[in-house]
């Protein structure tokens, strides 16, 4: 049997990864070590009735810091307590393949694995990124949650029950019945003046606030005292 000459078609060369913004530049990435940013990531967990938010500080490849929000079951809260101790110090691969407890935490550490591989970070053209302890800050000053929680119903319209300020008091309504603003009771800034053992009506005086045109309000609804 005649042997068949083949001609070899060569490839074009490589010209490396396209890069990416990271902290105020741009990198071609070919090693996980080389991944430095600050971002998000959302994930659900698998019967659908549970998300997480996941915010990651990453520095050279390796876990710096890790803020977990979750809205779901009891499990779920306390599953976020066990993946803050096993994220930190951890590269982004090991943490990719790594168990966090629950489906949801797993589902956005892959979401934020992508985000921060293509370069889709917070501090993309942040010079240096952010420092170790911006993610506390993304729950506000006084380190409050950033899980609103709002509830409506056919009869009596909309409440507003929690916000990033804190635990909505009152709601202020115009002449159309509107809601144009509200007062809070800033849960964490109360426990600060209890603690420092101010009286608990001074505290809570002390720690409320308003949001919106509270002081134009026409009429007020006390969302502690509403029976629905």
């Amino acid at each position: 049997m005649k042997e068949k000459n083949y001609t070899k078609v060569n490839s074009c060369p490589h010209s490396n990864p396209a890069p990416i913004p990271q902290e105020g530049q741009w990198n071609q990435v070919t090693d996980i070590s080389q991944i430095s940013g600050f971002s998000h990531g959302c994930g659900k967990c698998a019967p659908r009735q549970g998300v997480c938010k996941l915010t990651l500080n990453v520095k050279n490849g390796i876990i710096q810091e890790a803020l977990i929000e979750t809205v779901g079951c009891s499990g779920m809260t306390h599953s976020a307590c066990m993946a803050s101790e096993i994220l930190v110090g951890l590269t982004l691969l090991e943490a990719l393949n790594t168990d966090l407890v629950c489906d949801a935490i797993n589902d956005a550490m892959k979401d934020i694995f992508q985000q921060l591989a293509y370069g889709r970070s917070q501090s993309a053209f942040s010079l240096g990124g952010l420092s170790i302890g911006a993610g506390i800050e993304e729950l506000g000053s006084t380190h409050h949650s950033r899980v609103g929680t709002t509830y409506s119903n056919k009869n009596v319209g909309t409440r507003y029950y929690n916000t990033t300020e804190g635990y909505t008091t009152r709601l202020a309504l115009d002449e159309n019945n509107e809601i144009i603003g509200y007062e809070y009771v800033n849960l964490p800034r109360l426990l600060q003046n209890i603690r420092k053992g101010m009286d608990a009506k001074d505290a809570l005086i002390h720690s409320a606030g308003t949001y919106g045109r509270f002081d134009e309000a026409v009429k007020i609804i006390d969302t502690m005292e509403e029976d629905l």
